[in-house]
């Protein structure tokens, strides 16, 4: 408990503490840096830790079937007529929920399937009750987790949401354990 020093009890009455330097002796210009620091660090590492997520994000895309619709880079440019068209993400707004409700839950009478296979029976989907998944919604090739739908969200808003433009980068970020002949066109 801090209590108030008497002029009887302080050893130097007159003295005033300087701007910034409480009486203690404890010097504001050392602690703010140090928490400066600090931010900066864990903001570093939220960053790193974001990127392996978009990272893991990317490889969740390529094996889950995403690509084979929407293209390798989200821009509605498919590689084969085999599967529906997925929209262009490129200049797609949704933002995390809507993205996460449309991956979880699909999209009836689209195309889109659905990759969690509790919606609709243990996960509410577009505030319908729970029961069964509507019998219109395309097959998914595969399901996926809460965490790997995450990280398929953090690879969207990382590298494809609001860019409408593939780039060079865009490519090489892709095709990063083969660079293909394609990215010498971007």
């Amino acid at each position: 408990m801090l209590q108030a020093s008497s002029p009887a009890s302080d050893p130097n009455p007159g003295a005033r503490c300087k701007p910034g330097r409480p009486r203690n002796g404890v010097v504001l210009g050392v602690v703010i840096p140090g928490l400066v620091m600090a931010a900066v660090a864990y903001s570093t590492a939220a960053r790193a830790q974001t990127e392996e997520q978009a990272k893991a994000g990317l490889e969740i895309w390529k094996s889950s079937g995403c690509a084979e619709c929407h293209g390798p880079f989200a821009d509605g440019d498919k590689q084969s007529d085999e599967m529906p068209t997925g929209a262009n993400l490129r200049g797609s707004r949704l933002d995390t929920a809507a993205l996460k409700q449309t991956i979880t839950c699909g999209r009836p009478d689209t195309g889109t399937p659905s990759f969690d296979v509790q919606a609709y029976t243990v996960h509410g989907c577009y505030g319908q009750p729970l029961g069964t998944a509507p019998d219109n919604l395309y097959p998914a090739p595969r399901t996926l987790t809460p965490a790997q739908i995450d990280s398929v969200i953090a690879y969207l808003q990382a590298h494809v949401l609001g860019r409408r433009q593939v780039t060079h980068e865009d490519c090489l970020y892709y095709y990063y354990d083969a660079p293909s002949s394609w990215c010498e066109d971007k």
